[in-house]
């Protein structure tokens, strides 16, 4: 059978078209395969088929630098900087400066594993019979989420639906407004197809709600500059999120940390959680290792390999917070670090003495006390870069004990809180029933605050400006305990349409892969997305609309010539491209 004999060959080779990741494609090591000893009607074949399609929501989301990375580096709450007697920094400094050539480091990784998904769900469609109809909404429904991922990267990704091709078929593109429409048009299709139980791992009718409400609700955005924003996408974004709250049975969980446990298979809140078996792959989630100084191992007792101090908080982000908000203890990991003890055969974090080195002194200690002490402040991105103790550090993911730390955390893509948050910022763009909206975020930011008065947001609150303190804040001075050149030329949050509601998303939200596509929404009162036109840290704000996606890669452009380069970026000759 033909439609068989290229099964693993069209997905190699089409991924290795489509992304240039080996020069060599004469090279094929599964040429022992043949018609007769593969029977397409053996269940463990198409089964394994399915799997490795499922497989890719893992990879798409964990390795370094993919889809985790690409969602916060270029954000306004953490990044990572060079990091001075370490070694790190580099391609997350052109994340943080939006300086990236075509593709910013880790959206390539992102990307070619979603067509990777890509391919082997229209494997398992071209195989599959009419009559199966959930299987077929499952493959139908991960296809379109790879679309859907790679549409926000690029806008106009390569289209490919089936694997029914000759050898040297390249893919080609629908346009942006084809490609919205192709996703959304499937989406809809399948939703009663895929039902409303809730199996842990797979999608279910709420599931492709949540992808469609964001599809909805990131459109005017999407389409800025090309077509006028239309308030009847936040209608439809509505509807979805609707059929999610008073249909879907999910309720809050009852402690924020919950939605950031290493197992949500029992997670009320939980709509699309991504199982996670590091033991199986080798991707899982490495927060633990890249924000944290090496000593932190004993601040929560796991036994791994030794983190590698990396990322950090923008220090801005961190004065947002009310201090009231337990949000920020639970997320960021700042000042003096205590080693775990153990209560009643529990690990209790950051519970004991204070950490101190093996032997002689911590590099960097910048109080003199020779403690592992995390200051509030980072000196900048990369002029000179950041010393090893400046900067908060992410553990808002839980950091199992033992050897595993976060590698075996499942991802929690979709969860009831975003569901309100949707509906919230609906109900304020139309302009109606706004004290729902408000009663909405203060339902989810109820379990945050000992004082529920504290917890109540109010419309003129969501409506009003930004907290944030934005502006360039960085220090150019050498010496981890020198501060005396400091460039800071504030720029506030006023001027930010429904500030403080972005606000609320980022102390929400923060680290759960939101940042980027919020920041890109949201609007300053000049018509730039705040994710342009806001400087924060080392970043200087722009004008550069293109900055909101990505271009490909020259790999990319070379090894398929029916693609065409993304708007705004050059193309094989240097040509910057006009259009789509």
């Amino acid at each position: 059978m033909n439609i068989f004999k290229n099964i693993i060959s069209g997905l190699v080779i089409g991924t290795l078209i489509m992304f240039g990741s080996c020069t060599n494609l004469d090279e094929n090591p599964y040429t022992t395969i043949v018609d007769g000893n593969i029977d397409v009607n053996d269940p463990s074949i198409l089964a394994d088929f399915m799997g490795k399609a499922y497989i890719q929501l893992q990879d798409f989301y964990w390795p370094w630098d993919s889809y985790w990375d690409a969602s916060e580096e270029g954000g306004d709450l953490l990044c990572t900087p060079v990091r001075l007697g370490v070694g790190w920094g580099g391609g997350y400094v052109l994340h943080h400066k939006h300086t990236w050539e075509t593709m910013a480091p880790g959206v390539n990784n992102a990307y070619s594993r979603c067509i990777t998904g890509i391919l082997y769900a229209n494997k398992c469609l071209d195989i599959l019979p009419e009559s199966e109809t959930g299987k077929r909404a499952e493959m139908r429904f991960l296809r379109a989420f790879f679309y859907y991922i790679a549409f926000d990267f690029f806008r106009n990704p390569p289209f490919i639906d089936t694997m029914e091709f000759e050898d040297q078929w390249l893919p080609s593109q629908l346009g942006p407004e084809e490609m919205f429409n192709w996703i959304v048009k499937e989406l809809v299709e399948i939703k009663d197809a895929l039902g409303t139980e809730k199996r842990y791992g797979y999608p279910n009718r709420y599931v492709a709600d949540m992808v469609l409400a964001k599809l909805y609700l990131n459109r005017n955005a999407y389409f800025r500059g090309i077509a006028p924003a239309d308030n009847s996408w936040y209608e439809k974004a509505l509807a979805e999120v609707n059929d999610v709250i008073d249909n879907g049975g999910y309720t809050l969980a009852t402690h924020y940390l919950d939605n950031n446990k290493d197992d949500h298979s029992s997670n009320p809140e939980c709509i699309m959680g991504i199982p996670v078996n590091p033991l199986a792959r080798i991707y899982g989630n490495y927060n633990d290792r890249k924000a944290h100084h090496s000593a932190a191992k004993a601040v929560y007792g796991f036994t791994g390999a030794a983190p590698y101090n990396g990322s950090g908080a923008l220090p801005q982000f961190i004065m947002s917070y009310s201090p009231d908000d337990k949000r920020l203890g639970w997320t960021w990991a700042g000042g003096v670090q205590h080693e775990a003890t153990v209560v009643n055969g529990e690990t209790v974090p950051n519970s004991g003495a204070p950490i101190k080195p093996a032997s002689g002194t911590f590099a960097d200690d910048w109080t003199g006390e020779n403690v592992l002490n995390y200051n509030i402040e980072m000196h900048s991105i990369d002029n000179p870069g950041s010393y090893q103790m400046e900067g908060y550090r992410y553990q808002k993911d839980y950091i199992v004990p033992g050897s595993r730390g976060t590698a075996s955390n499942d991802i929690n893509f979709f969860r009831l809180g975003d569901a309100m948050f949707i509906k919230a910022e609906c109900l304020l763009r139309l302009g109606r029933d706004k004290q729902t909206a408000a009663d909405l975020i203060t339902a989810v930011r109820m379990r945050s605050f000992d004082d529920p008065e504290k917890a109540k947001r109010t419309v003129a609150d969501l409506e009003g400006p930004s907290v944030y303190p934005y502006g360039v804040r960085e220090c150019t001075s050498v010496g981890f305990n020198n501060w005396e050149t400091w460039i800071d030329i504030p720029e506030g949050g006023d001027d930010i349409i429904l500030g403080g509601l972005l606000d609320d998303l980022a102390w929400e939200f923060v680290g759960e892969h939101h940042r980027r596509q919020d920041l890109i929404r949201f609007e300053l009162t000049d018509g730039r997305s705040v994710w342009i036109g806001k400087s924060r840290f080392s970043m200087r704000a722009h004008n550069e609309q293109r900055r909101e996606y990505y271009g490909f890669s020259a790999s990319i452009l070379r090894n398929n010539l029916n693609l065409k380069q993304t708007k705004g970026y050059p193309d094989q000759d240097g040509n910057i491209a006009s259009s789509w």
